[in-house]
């Protein structure tokens, strides 16, 4: 009787009708886990969509006073879009993430890219994507600020007009040269 007993309790366990440890248990549990992180993924990845931050991170400088006072100055509206409260230090987005906002960057470096500026504020156009958004910073300026506009955005001297308006506070150290300005 002992050889029996102890046979039975060497047995492997069984889980859903199969022995633990055989290719159709270890399937499922495959299966099981897959299916779990899978859902995980898509939660969290509904949750970076639907963030009303539209996966803008704030800046490292975006406590700072200058931003503040940039942030309460946001308008409602910007090019006709309505502005979404993110919650981050910072930053604004406006028209489900068609513009964004964020202020408390450091200043660009000196640049050959091309710059423009609006009601003595300047602006220097970064390369951005191939989709037609548009990524600008403030030159000149600490903290920058720093502006993409999606390409669906056809008003961006609108854009850059209201937003100057609030940076312009902001102490200029530096402006935009032109090639002019270049000894040749």
């Amino acid at each position: 009787m002992r050889d029996w007993r102890a046979r039975r309790k060497s047995r492997p366990v069984r889980w859903g009708g199969e022995p633990v440890g055989r290719p159709r248990s270890r399937t499922r549990i495959a299966t099981v886990l897959a299916l779990a992180g899978l859902a995980a993924g898509a939660v969290l990845a509904a949750r970076t969509v639907n963030s009303p931050t539209h996966g803008v991170r704030s800046a490292p400088g975006a406590n700072t006073p200058e931003c503040r006072r940039v942030v309460r100055e946001y308008p409602a509206r910007l090019a006709g879009l309505k502005r979404t409260d993110t919650g981050g230090p910072g930053v604004a987005v406006w028209g489900d993430g068609a513009i964004t906002a964020r202020c408390g960057l450091e200043p660009p470096a000196p640049t050959t890219d091309a710059c423009v500026t609006v009601n003595d504020v300047a602006w220097v156009w970064r390369p951005h994507s191939a989709n037609g958004d548009r990524l600008l910073v403030t030159y000149g300026r600490d903290p920058a600020v720093e502006l993409t506009v999606s390409g669906r955005v056809a008003a961006v001297d609108e854009v850059l007009v209201q937003l100057s308006a609030l940076v312009k506070p902001i102490a200029s150290r530096s402006n935009c040269i032109g090639e002019d300005d270049v000894a040749g």
